[in-house]
């Protein structure tokens, strides 16, 4: 999921493909990230979601360079789904799945 050419015009697709294929809203959503393999930037992202009830999954690559991260959270409605993604574009070298 790459925001940089417009992030603008990729939040207003993304909140269309949101509300077009979910019913019922507050649902548990799957935020996927990769992120250098570096325990600040991981904790950043983790503090994002925190008190949120997020169930924060971590996995090293093969070579740890990387580490994706996973989370399982309950969020109210698309506008907050997209709110928590541009929260996380302000960690250096993110990239969202």
């Amino acid at each position: 999921m790459s925001t940089e050419k417009n992030p603008e015009e990729f939040y207003a697709k993304l909140k269309g493909r949101l509300e077009e294929t979910t019913a019922k809203w507050p649902l548990d959503y799957l935020y996927k990230f990769i992120v250098p393999s570096d325990n600040q930037k991981i904790a950043e992202i983790e503090a994002i979601f925190d008190n949120m009830g997020a169930v924060i999954n971590t996995k090293a690559s093969s070579k740890g360079t990387y580490t994706s991260v996973s989370i399982h959270v309950k969020m109210e409605n698309p506008d907050a789904v997209i709110d928590k993604y541009k929260e996380v574009s302000v960690v250096e070298g993110v990239i969202s799945l």
